[in-house]
Parts: C-alpha cells; structure tokens; sequence
C-alpha cells in the first residue's frame, strides 16, 4: 500500500524547527502538493526576537496553505490583507504572478504561546500560474468537520468523502486533518490519482509498516488504504491530480525556469511591493 516513506528534515529557523517533507529528491510531489513543512511543536516566552518573525519576502506560482493545531501568527501582504490565524482556520495565499507577505508571531512575543503547525505550497496549473494574487482566510466553521467514535476529521481544502471545503481552489485536491484514537481506522479518500498520509504525532499502521511521527507515507495509485493508528495521534490526509513538472527555487514555483530567474531578477531590484503594513524590511534573495 505504500510506494514511498519520506522521513522529515529538520532545519532550524532561528527560533524553532520546522519539518521538510516535500519537496523530496528529484523534484517529488504529491498531486499538486509541492511543499510541507511541519513547524514546531515549540514554546514561546514573552518577549521572543523579530528575529524569529518571518520577514517580507516573495511568491509566484503557488497558493500557500497555513493551518495551525496551536498559536497564532499574523499575516500580512501585499495585495492589503491583516489577519491573524488560529488553531483549525485556513490562511490560503494564492500568490499567482507575483504576491509578498510576512508572518509575525505577534501574540507569543506579547504573551508567551506554543506553535504548531503546517504550512503547505500548492503549485497552480498552468493556466493559473499568473493570475491576480489574492489571499482567503476562512474560519473553521467553512470546514466541514465529522466525528464518530474514536475518529474526528476536519476537510482542511478540496474535496473528499462527499464532502467540499469553501475554500478556493485550483485543481483536484483533498487535504484532511485527523484526530485518532489508539485502534482507530480511518479510509483514504479514493479518487484521487497521487495521496499520501503524514503523521504529526503519534503512530499509524498502513498494509503491515509502521510510520512514524515526522514521516510522510506516498501512498501506491488505484488500492484503496486503511491506516489504523498504533496510539494516538494527529494526521494529515493530502493528495490531488498531478499538474506535471514544477520548477521551485527559494520561494518561487514554476512550469518555466525562465519565469523563476524574471521573480528573482524583480525581487532583487525591488520591483515587487511590499507588504502595504509591513514594508521596513525584507528578505535579500540568497
């Protein structure tokens, strides 16, 4: 049942650790998932640096997806938008021919707070690629939520299981959040041509192997998957139709190289606006 077990790689943010899936070795995917990283679990004192703030910096290509199980980090960019995000909301950034933005952790330097969470890229289709910029944010209630015995499960994007998430998006795609019990089963959606399951934390079992908390299982194409999981644990479901080969470099995503060498070229020489409440620094391009 599965076809690939990717194990995380831990990179040190300057504050707290995040978690790097995907992009894996050679350029791999997961149906339009072109990016995953986890970030954290970490704790916060009052009074952290900016320096662990995510300063302005540039995107094409894609639709950036924040969704936190703790924290909260404030998001501006540079088609107007503030808003912070919070435990089971959606931040979705589609960043088309060219956006910038920042995430502040705001609320952890005044209080104190824990952050945990995903932040996943999702290349859009070519015929999208240089689209207006625009960002959503959309509470938990525009996410469709079940529950039944040891299982509870929340539809974070895209479709599955007769169910659609009122968020925008761009191609078929699922991406599901699960919360399981120790023993409990759960189905992966069917449908879809690339899937795969991430653990979070916790323990599954998937056709006999174990996966590991950090490690992201690429599930094989047409089977239908049952993961059971071994204690309890935090899962995310993803996966979608192929869009075919993606260029990435730093935080730019293509189908053309040419077109990440224009991003880089405008980004270096300032060409790309800043953050209209977040414009006295940035990122300098690698």
């Amino acid at each position: 049942m599965i076809d690939l077990v990717i194990p995380q790689r831990r990179k040190d943010l300057g504050g707290f650790e995040v978690g790097r899936s995907l992009p894996y070795a050679g350029g791999r995917m997961v149906g339009p998932f072109i990016f995953f990283d986890h970030m954290g679990p970490a704790a916060f004192a009052p009074g952290i640096p900016r320096s662990v703030d995510v300063r302005p910096h540039p995107h094409i290509g894609l639709s950036t997806v924040t969704y936190l199980f703790e924290g909260e980090i404030m998001h501006r960019d540079s088609v107007g938008s503030e808003q912070a995000i919070r435990p089971g909301e959606v931040n979705w950034m589609t960043a088309g021919r060219g956006i910038t933005h920042s995430e502040r952790f705001e609320k952890a330097r005044r209080e104190g707070d824990r952050m945990h969470g995903i932040q996943a890229w999702v290349a859009l289709p070519e015929a999208d690629e240089e689209r207006e910029p625009a960002f959503f944010h959309h509470p938990a209630a525009d996410l469709p939520a079940y529950e039944e015995g040891g299982l509870w499960a929340r539809l974070v994007a895209g479709e599955a299981f007769g169910a659609r998430a009122k968020v925008e998006t761009h191609s078929p795609m699922f991406y599901i959040h699960w919360q399981l019990a120790a023993g409990t089963r759960a189905g992966i959606p069917g449908g879809y041509t690339e899937r795969a399951a991430y653990v979070a934390i916790g323990e599954l079992e998937i056709g006999g192997r174990t996966l590991k908390a950090g490690e992201m299982a690429v599930l094989e194409k047409n089977k239908n998957v049952t993961v059971t999981a071994v204690q309890p644990s935090t899962v995310l479901a993803l996966g979608g139709e192929p869009l075919g080969k993606r260029y990435i470099e730093w935080n730019f995503v293509s189908s053309r190289k040419e077109r990440i060498e224009q991003a880089k070229a405008d980004w270096r020489a300032g060409r790309m606006k800043l953050p209209d409440l977040d414009h006295d620094e940035f990122i300098a391009l690698p």
